[in-house]
């Protein structure tokens, strides 16, 4: 009897030991696994920040297509004023 509580309490032993190593090989492998998610998003972060200097152009883009618009009609609007400046001086020359 005083055997098979040994053989027990030593298999008892074994499998806590065996839970004990196996969590801390987790745990060592988590904790590599986030030291690389980190190398990897500070490597991301480098290129986002690459990426948004590289494309504040295209932003830029939109304040120049707006005043290119509005130098378009301001020339329209010269073009029609001098239009009438010229007929009126045709109309002036007739006379």
């Amino acid at each position: 009897m005083e055997e098979t509580l040994y053989n027990q309490w030593y298999i008892g032993l074994v499998i806590a030991t065996l839970i004990i190593i196996i969590a801390a090989i987790l745990l060592v492998v988590i904790w590599m696994a986030a030291k690389r998610i980190l190398k990897l998003a500070n490597a991301a972060l480098g290129l986002v920040v690459q990426i948004k200097e590289n494309t504040n152009s295209i932003w830029e883009l939109q304040d120049t297509n707006k005043v290119a618009v509005s130098i378009l009609n301001e020339a329209k609007n010269i073009r029609n004023h001098a239009g009438l400046v010229a007929g009126s001086l045709e109309e002036v020359e007739a006379k």
